[in-house]
């Protein structure tokens, strides 16, 4: 098979320099904070509650994420040949599906133990015991697998006649389906179940959680008390936000009505932009992930000296 013509994010030179900056910068920066949650995740005593057992796997998935995409788009961008071959044209978007999927399931699995840390506090460390997070982790990351690998079966079987311009930065599933010169109703109906399935049921769990708590946090007599419990689910609720909103809008529509110009940047926003931000959002929001970075860094001063 030929190589696949990647156009990119834009034409314009001079702002392909500046996407070039601004993206080495986001993957670096990218980078250094997933690895910070992780670390400190693994690392600090004060954090192995189950909350922070998501929290390590949903950084170590955003640094994937980006990590499928970024280095690509980096090499084309500061290339005049944009090309990436087919093999490695599937590969990526089977990663970037079954990553994409499994980050759907585990931002659900936020929700549930966000809910049960509000509405069960006394019960919190009976129900979400350590065997049970794992399990619930090794369901989102397998669950992911499927997915992908469902359509990636269903993709590689498309004819494309001989076209091989992508109009995007990267290869991906709605993109491919468009390329093709035939019948792919099939793929469009797979698709939007598939989509429904891991995005719109993950998004209505966590929307039905944030209902309950909302009711529970409503009933507590004290502000203090209601600040409180709001601000264990604020940084939760920005995530989703970031992650969902972007997402659905992208794949809620038919893939043969798919327009390329405008779904990049949209691709640009949650496979780049949403990892990058995620790790601050919770440092910057969450005291605990505060003070666990602070002491990390005082033991490597101390060590350093």
């Amino acid at each position: 098979m030929e190589n696949f013509i990647l156009l990119g994010v834009s034409d314009s030179p001079w702002l392909e320099r500046a996407i070039f900056v601004t993206l080495l910068v986001s993957y670096i920066l990218d980078i250094l904070g997933n690895i910070s949650i992780i670390l400190v995740s693994q690392l600090d005593a004060q954090l192995q509650s189950p909350m922070y057992i998501f929290l390590s796997h949903l950084s170590f998935l955003d640094l994937c994420y980006t990590t499928t995409t970024v280095p690509q788009i980096l090499f084309n961008t500061g290339s005049s040949t944009k090309t990436i071959s087919y093999g490695g044209c599937t590969v990526q978007y089977a990663m970037f599906h079954w990553l994409g999927c499994t980050e759907c399931l585990v931002l659900a699995v936020m929700a549930l133990d966000r809910y049960v840390a509000v509405c069960e506090p006394l019960r919190y460390a009976i129900i979400m015991h350590r065997s049970l997070c794992q399990g619930l982790m090794a369901v989102t990351w397998i669950s992911g697998f499927g997915n992908s690998l469902v359509q990636v079966v269903l993709t590689v079987q498309l004819p494309l006649c001989g076209h091989r311009v992508l109009n995007n930065f990267f290869c991906e599933v709605p993109a491919m389906i468009k390329l093709s010169c035939a019948d792919t109703t099939v793929n469009d109906v797979t698709l939007a179940v598939l989509v429904g399935l891991f995005l719109l049921v993950p998004l209505a769990l966590i929307l039905l959680s944030y209902v309950f708590i909302a009711r529970a946090v409503l009933r507590i007599q004290s502000s203090k008390g209601r600040h409180k419990a709001f601000g264990t689910c604020s940084s939760h609720l920005v995530v989703v936000s970031l992650f969902y909103l972007p997402a659905v809008y992208m794949y809620l529509q038919p893939p043969s009505s798919y327009s390329q110009d405008q779904g990049k940047f949209i691709s640009l926003f949650y496979s780049i932009v949403t990892p990058t931000l995620n790790p601050f959002i919770y440092t910057l929001r969450n005291k605990d992930v505060k003070g666990a970075l602070r002491r990390q860094l005082e033991r490597i001063w101390r060590i350093c000296r």
